[in-house]
């Protein structure tokens, strides 16, 4: 009897296997080998489905990135309801910013695979809160690009180096609670004049 192959499935396994892979070595690190075995795929399938090693890790940040858009469209209207959203998103899925982080790490500040998607979803971002800003609901005090920035570096910064969050914040349940407040004011002191501010 013949086997039915899903590509599909294979490909969901695939991803999976590359992104704690990528996630825990880096682009460097990654072993498409290991990867393969985890997904219980052929070595040479992977390579014809995604390409090299560095196209893979492209294409994991990519979903990785479009499923933290899916989870958490931006909110320019809820800053505070956004950032706590996507803090959440990053405790549970600390994969994300190491993916980041490697691909900083690999890239500096040269030109990244796939560099004009990346910044387009970046500027529609931007843009939910320039809009924001013209409806009046979030001020101009910041350029709307460098609020985005600020709060992504905000919600994320506490997942992407959980030893500093540790050793300064504390570990336990109210520490992380504090913390979360805390992160909550600042996004809304960014966005909008406390009740102090003139004009």
């Amino acid at each position: 009897m013949a086997v039915v192959r899903d590509p599909e499935a294979t490909k969901a396994r695939i991803f999976a296997a590359a992104t704690a892979e990528f996630a825990a070595h880096g682009i460097a690190g990654a072993r498409i080998d290991r990867i393969a075995r985890e997904a219980k795929a052929n070595k040479q399938l992977i390579y014809a489905y995604f390409g090299d090693k560095a196209e893979l890790f492209s294409q994991v940040l990519q979903r990785a990135l479009l499923d933290l858009a899916c989870a958490n469209p931006v909110d320019a209207e809820d800053p505070d309801g956004y950032i706590d959203r996507l803090m959440e998103y990053h405790r549970v899925h600390p994969e994300l910013l190491r993916l980041l982080l490697w691909e900083g790490l690999e890239y500096g500040t040269a030109e990244i695979p796939h560099e004009a998607e990346r910044r387009a979803s970046y500027e529609a971002k931007a843009g939910a809160f320039a809009d924001a800003q013209e409806k009046g609901t979030v001020e101009r005090i910041l350029p709307p690009q460098d609020l985005v920035f600020m709060i992504s570096a905000l919600a994320g910064w506490p997942s992407a180096v959980p030893q500093f969050r540790r050793l300064l914040v504390g570990e336990t349940e109210a520490d992380a609670a504090r913390l979360r407040e805390s992160v909550r004011t600042a996004a809304r002191r960014l966005t909008r004049r406390g009740e102090g501010d003139g004009a």
